[in-house]
């Protein structure tokens, strides 16, 4: 009985066996394939024109992670930053295509250009709080001599010319007709016909 009992036994398991085998797993929903980068980039330009700057910028960070070697999104990620006034982040963003690309022109003038403006605002606080002195007088100095040489110009900012005459006061004149009340939204190109 023992045997026979073992040979019901082994039976049955190998009909289970050849049964499972045959069943089939179920239907598991494949997720969508992720978008291009070129589907990105055209949702973030498309959100970026209609005024949604904060959109653009998730789609370009989205874009940046799913093509890690790929500049296009950190460069209008720094236009953008650039172009609102956020001039740290457009540094860091245009610092980011030039790991991808040191040659890009365009991501070393954001830097060029985002740092100065940061520079020059920060001296001017310094200034306005009589703290520019001692050596950071002396360094603003000697990086302001490197900005001019790099530019090639003697003067960074030319004085205004009506500061360079100040002895002779400027002469009006008026044209036949003229009220000396013009009006303040007159054509300030008038004077020159």
């Amino acid at each position: 009985m023992s045997r026979q009992f073992t040979l019901h036994f082994f039976a049955a398991v190998a009909c289970a066996l050849t049964l499972s085998a045959c069943s089939t797993a179920p239907a598991v929903k494949s997720a969508p394939p992720p978008p291009s980068l070129d589907e990105l980039m055209a949702k973030a330009t498309q959100a970026a024109s209609s005024g949604n700057n904060e959109a653009a910028m998730g789609l370009w960070k989205q874009a940046a992670v799913e093509f890690p070697a790929d500049k296009n999104p950190w460069v209008r990620m720094a236009q953008t930053r650039y172009e609102a006034g956020q001039y740290g982040d457009a540094i860091i963003n245009a610092q980011e295509v030039l790991v991808r690309d040191p040659a890009d022109k365009l991501a070393n003038s954001v830097i060029a250009i985002s740092g100065l403006r940061l520079s020059t605002r920060a001296l001017a606080d310094l200034s306005r709080q009589n703290n520019l002195s001692g050596p950071l007088r002396t360094e603003s100095q000697d990086l302001a001599k490197l900005l001019r040489e790099s530019l090639g110009e003697t003067v960074l900012v030319p004085a205004p010319a009506a500061a360079q005459v100040r002895d002779k006061p400027p002469v009006r004149s008026q044209r036949k007709g003229q009220s000396k009340t013009a009006d303040s939204s007159a054509n300030p190109f008038d004077g020159l016909k």
